[in-house]
């Protein structure tokens, strides 16, 4: 019997397998598909979560961007030539998500990929996982799959957004490679940001309110790569969901805790999720450590700390899309085209700063804006 078993091994699942068998303790991570498998993301990810590791990940990180380009309908553009930042690591998942695991299984842990789970039992203290290859049993579970297993534990599931990446493979310049690309306007309630790769682009784009329909994301993702002049005949386009912050949620049950997409913990105004998946599995780790020394309510801090360390900040992310969404063209000139602006979410983004320092000013600037001849 395995001290905890993890269902699933992305960047939440293999961060809690890591911290949990460098403690010393029996992990078991089940994975439903082949790894090293694709993953649709835009793959930026924050240097910030080096701080969660001892280890070094530039064999992970397939390029950092120090530059950053707005643009409005593709026009109106605006580029920070040097962010106040070290800058922010562009990666492919599969490469990411295999470096971690690959860690966490140095560290003790054990990976069975191809390994679908089927069903799940509590008995006791004892979890039972079920697959189509047998049981494994455990004292505790993570659900890090994203998927059935928040509805099998009778916890609540958050409202997924719709989200999509072109993958565009392309022979890429120095000069290509150094700046991330965000457009606003493109269609409503959302925008595009492309990142590129040393082998090409990923560009992607969701809804961070409403549905949102499908074929305009498809529609608008192929406009911004024709207008980029690429070639499209060598892409692969792909819907994914977004599950952004969700407030209220209970992320424990009976000897058990949700991390990941699972937990609603990304960005409501970026749609950051690899840092925040991250840190779930940092926290989880240290709430099972915990449950597993005999500590009562462990699990059930588990909960509030991600309530408090990172909700409180996401409450506020989510507060100012609200307004940058309602206004965005308005948004966009007071509170995006501005280097100032660009400095901030890039400190945002690498954890340097946290939304409660600059949130009332952000509010307050568009506010002002939308007063008949004050509007910037």
């Amino acid at each position: 019997m395995f001290d905890c078993i993890i269902v699933g091994a992305g960047p939440a699942g293999a961060t809690a397998a890591y911290h949990l068998a460098k403690k010393g303790h029996s992990v078991m991570v089940l994975e439903a598909v082949s790894f090293t498998r694709y993953k649709p993301c835009g793959g930026g990810v924050s240097p910030a979560v080096g701080q969660w590791f001892d280890f070094d990940f530039t064999p992970a990180i397939d390029n950092t961007i120090p530059k950053v380009k707005y643009t409005w309908k593709l026009g109106d553009p605006v580029t920070i030539e040097r962010l106040d930042v070290d800058g922010v690591w562009m990666v492919r998942r599969e490469t990411f998500d295999s470096f971690l695991m690959e860690r966490a299984q140095e560290a003790g842990a054990e990976l069975k990929d191809k390994t679908e789970v089927t069903g799940i039992q509590l008995t006791g203290d004892t979890w039972q996982v079920k697959t189509k290859d047998g049981s494994y049993t455990g004292s505790y579970l993570i659900a890090a799959d994203g998927g059935p297993m928040a509805s099998w534990l009778g916890l609540n599931q958050p409202k997924p957004f719709l989200g999509a990446t072109l993958e565009v493979k392309a022979a890429m310049t120095e000069a290509a490679q150094e700046t991330a690309s965000f457009d606003f306007g493109s269609f409503k309630n959302g925008y595009i940001w492309n990142f590129p790769k040393s082998d090409g682009y990923s560009i992607s784009g969701a809804f961070f309110r409403g549905k949102g329909k499908p074929q305009e994301l498809k529609k608008q993702l192929h406009n911004y790569g024709s207008k980029l002049g690429v070639d499209l005949s060598n892409s692969e386009y792909r819907e994914h969901s977004i599950n952004l912050w969700t407030e209220n949620l209970t992320l424990h049950g009976q000897r058990a805790v949700l991390v990941g997409d699972g937990a609603a913990v990304a960005d409501p105004l970026t749609g950051e999720g690899i840092r925040p998946a991250i840190f779930t599995g940092v926290k989880a780790a240290q709430a099972i450590g915990a449950a597993l020394a005999g500590e009562k309510d462990a699990l059930a801090g588990y909960t509030q700390a991600i309530a408090t360390e990172w909700g409180k900040d996401m409450a506020l992310a989510q507060k100012l899309a609200g307004l940058f969404f309602q206004f965005p063209g308005i948004a966009y000139k007071v509170a995006v085209k501005k280097p100032a602006a660009a400095q901030i979410m890039s400190k945002i983004l690498c954890g340097q700063l946290h939304y409660y320092d600059v949130t009332e000013k952000a509010i307050t600037r568009i506010k002002s804006s939308l007063i008949p001849g004050r509007r910037g």
